[in-house]
């Protein structure tokens, strides 16, 4: 891929002005191949297999973003599905294998690991339902393993006793270490459609259908994308469009070139590139202000939803138009607490827990990185998850949902996870109870297709 040098003085301003990042490099491992009867050998080869295709994984990475000059901020591992890698060994492998996988992450020098998952979205096996009971202790003995949970699909429906035992993990968990305020809840996400190949953590996994090992980048531009709309005060909305496609389009092949790179020197092949409007706590790296920019005063005032429907949906044929091997989530992200004018937006009013559900129908994840009262019912926390789980079923998208209840907090109190995931209020969710409705049970049927 050659590059003039006018492209490469506006990605270069790109990076010193706009935020703009690779922000994640993350090899994919299939771990399959290391299950066992045996609890310590199931171990011994996971940890084997990953200190052996992940060594030079840091070293490399870093060397590509001196080389290039781009900014790589996180390099992750996803695995396969745990809840299928520890079956044989049975329901007592779980959390020592949770603490192998925080282990070797932590002597491999990556940021987060994931794949701490089980897909239950038709139902829960033995295995699936000893990973769940699992997730309190799992989630708060290790500091760098993520967990994705598949509870939904359009073809299957909606496991309702799986999202029921959610609520009350999603609690257990908080709990456990209450001094944390929630922290630990913030490496577990829920899907409905999830995705095999999504290089973001918490929700990254290396679904069954993809190579023994692969190479996925990340890439986000929020600065980017603001400060091109910001250059253009009196575009229509069409036009408005088009900049986004364009400015999708070369974040897409910053992204692909770096990925290459990095696959070429791990002699690995190339999965993915998505990119994803992925915001951070830093002023100017912000989807709300971009959703500002285009005229609204606060994000989620009425307009909210087709403003970011817009934006998402360029940033999609941008991306897509510029690498072939476009996948994960690639769309806009919502996070409350990473996104510094969006937890303004909801300190102001402006934006609800309603209006963010809202927005998650055209967004291409969910309700993320939601902090609500400690003293949420799990019922009402599952119906929460059940409603966004309803959503992607229904029209066919991924949606997610990363709530986390923080203990001894109340609506409006502040809550600060540190870095990265940043800080926000804690939102206020309805008080009316939805526990009936929860206690029923069983499945939600697939639509027609």
């Amino acid at each position: 891929m050659n590059l003039s040098a006018h492209e490469i003085f506006e990605t270069l301003q790109m990076f010193e002005e706009h935020h703009l990042d690779i922000r994640t490099i993350t090899l994919g491992v299939n771990l399959l191949d290391c299950a066992s009867s045996s609890v310590s050998e199931t171990c011994e080869r996971v940890a084997r297999k990953l200190l052996r295709v992940g060594r030079d994984l840091v070293p490399t990475v870093d060397s590509v973003g001196r080389d290039f000059g781009i900014p790589i901020i996180n390099k992750r591992i996803s695995v396969t599905p745990i809840s299928l890698v520890g079956a044989a060994a049975g329901p007592a492998s779980f959390v020592p294998l949770a603490m192998v996988l925080d282990k070797v992450a932590g002597e491999l020098g990556v940021d987060f690991i994931a794949g701490f998952s089980a897909p239950v979205h038709r139902g829960a096996t033995p295995a699936d339902r000893a990973l769940l009971e699992s997730l309190p202790e799992a989630l708060n003995r290790t500091e760098r393993v993520c967990s994705s949970i598949s509870l939904a699909s359009t073809r299957a429906g909606i496991n309702m006793d799986a999202v029921a035992l959610m609520g009350r993990l999603l609690l257990d968990i908080a709990n456990q270490q209450p001094h944390l305020e929630g922290l630990p809840c913030c490496r577990l996400v829920v899907f409905c459609n999830q995705p095999e190949d999504n290089p973001f953590v918490a929700g990254a996994m290396h679904g069954p259908g993809e190579a023994d090992v692969v190479i996925h980048v990340g890439v986000s531009g929020p600065g980017v994308v603001k400060a091109a709309l910001e250059r253009a005060p009196q575009a229509s909305l069409n036009e408005l469009a088009d900049i986004i496609k364009v400015a999708a389009f070369k974040i897409t092949r910053l992204g692909e070139m770096a990925g290459r790179e990095v696959a070429r020197r791990l002699k690995i092949p190339l999965g993915i590139v998505d990119l994803s409007l992925a915001p951070t706590p830093a002023r100017g790296d912000s989807v709300a202000e971009i959703l500002q920019v285009m005229g609204l005063e606060y994000c989620g005032v009425h307009g909210s939803t087709a403003a970011l429907a817009m934006l998402n949906d360029a940033v999609k044929k941008g991306g897509a138009m510029a690498s072939s091997q476009v996948g994960g989530l690639s769309g806009a992200f919502i996070p409350l607490s990473e996104d510094a004018a969006m937890a303004d937006a909801a300190a102001a009013g402006a934006l609800t827990i309603d209006k963010l559900e809202a927005m998650t129908c055209v967004c291409s994840v969910g309700l993320d990185m939601v902090a609500v009262p400690g003293d949420t019912p799990a019922s009402t926390l599952a119906a929460i998850i059940a409603d966004e789980m309803a959503i992607g079923m229904i029209n066919g998208k991924t949606t997610a949902a990363r709530l986390i209840p923080v203990p001894g907090k109340k609506a409006g109190e502040y809550v600060n996870f540190g870095g990265l995931l940043g800080a926000a209020p804690i939102i206020p969710v309805h008080n009316f109870s939805s526990a009936k409705f929860i206690a029923r049970g069983g499945n939600i049927p697939p639509p027609l297709q």
